[in-house]
């Protein structure tokens, strides 16, 4: 017969004489269960981790109180995976002395780097890791009214040898193509990003339009680029390379405003071309200003070769800016048949002097021209490189 857990216990004395053991055993496990839990919660809460593993790592990292003797970590040093970026001697002590006879001793010992876990050390002198390659090294900015513009880093990198594109160093024939103006059609500039091979130099200009995403699709690519600058020609204004043209009549400090102004449209090139410019080459004295700024940026300087009074090269040497000519127009008639010729006359340049610089313009006949010429130029043992490759640098002469 089954007891009834409701009747009165007067009504079951049998149930009645067992019924306070069974209380006073549940009080009892209740109270364990109670402790328990309780120390559970003590333990978790001084441990700091268990049940905080479940969160997110995203969660976790902002949870985590930052390390007040260490500078925050901005987007702008992380690289494209989410690492922290170091310079390669961000884990090293250096100590440089002189010897007796003139000679310059380096010495390294090893150091902690700031913070925990792995970082990405950018290690390339000469070009950049791929991985951010669309993303500018922030040591060789400064903050302008202009913009971001090229500086020189602490440890003496220019950006001429961080965004450019390492070649062989082979000794061989070595040609460098410019593909220039782009940014001024978008057709024409999507079209010359897609087609082209990585190791043509693309030139943007300054007055185009969304540079700052060609830019990013460009180096992604893994082409050097170059920044126009519009320099005056001799029948200006009849020929007008557009606002803020640096001009031969206007004061050191306006055209150094001006240069800047296109210097701050986007970053991660290796250094400056002209865009026109015929007078303004001419004239050392409005140059040279020009000139010395760029050099001292850590950028080079490309003349197109279209100026035969050109003073590019007096001027250069004088500044130490590294310099480099075009030796040839390849578009100069669009037809793709005339742009192979002038490829195969570069080609006989090249191979007489050891290397050559072609420029042209972001037209389609060009583009196709360059594309179907540039498949079959390695089978010929030409080396297609950038034009940092082949400037003449006064820091490796």
């Amino acid at each position: 017969m089954g007891t009834d857990l409701h009747a009165p216990l007067g009504r079951n004395r049998k149930a009645g004489n067992r019924r306070p053991g069974v209380l006073r055993l549940g009080r009892i496990a209740a109270s364990l269960c109670l402790f328990a839990i309780g120390g559970f919660s003590l333990y978790t809460a001084f441990r700091g981790d268990g049940l905080e593993r479940s969160k997110p790592p995203a969660a976790e990292q902002a949870a985590t109180p930052a390390n007040p003797t260490q500078p925050p970590t901005t987007a702008a040093d992380q690289a494209a995976d989410g690492m922290p970026r170091a310079e390669p001697r961000s884990g090293a002590n250096v100590e440089q002395m002189v010897t007796g006879d003139g000679s310059v001793v380096t010495k390294y010992s090893p150091r902690p780097r700031d913070g925990s876990g792995p970082v990405l050390v950018d290690a390339m002198q000469i070009g950049q890791d791929p991985r951010m390659a669309a993303q500018p090294n922030e040591a060789l900015l400064e903050e302008t009214p202009f913009g971001r513009l090229p500086i020189v880093g602490p440890d003496g990198r220019r950006p001429m040898d961080q965004y450019a594109r390492p070649s062989s160093g082979a000794r061989g024939v070595r040609i460098a193509i410019v593909v220039s103006g782009l940014g001024l059609s978008q057709t024409g500039t999507q079209r010359a990003i897609a087609e082209l091979p990585e190791e043509i130099t693309f030139a943007f200009a300054a007055s185009g339009n969304s540079l700052q995403r060609w830019m990013q699709e460009a180096r992604r690519g893994g082409h050097e680029i170059l920044l126009q600058v519009p320099l005056e020609p001799f029948d200006y204004p009849a020929n007008d390379p557009g606002p803020e043209t640096l001009l031969t009549t206007k004061s050191p400090a306006r055209n150094i405003e001006n240069l800047h102004k296109a210097m701050g449209e986007i970053t991660n090139y290796t250094g400056v071309m002209n865009y026109l410019g015929g007078r303004f080459l001419s004239d050392s004295n409005a140059m040279e200003p020009v000139m010395r700024d760029i050099g001292k940026r850590g950028l080079l300087f490309l003349d197109d070769g279209t100026s035969a009074q050109s003073k590019t090269a007096d001027v250069a040497k004088g500044t130490e800016l590294p310099y480099a000519f075009a030796d040839l127009q390849l578009d100069g008639q669009l037809d793709i048949n005339a742009v192979l010729k002038k490829l195969d006359e570069l080609e006989r340049i090249a191979r007489k002097n050891g290397q050559a610089i072609g420029v042209a313009s972001a037209f389609d006949e060009s583009v196709d021209a360059i594309a179907k010429w540039s498949e079959e130029a390695a089978m010929r043992g030409i080396e297609i490189v950038g034009v940092a490759a082949l400037s003449n640098d006064p820091r490796n002469p």
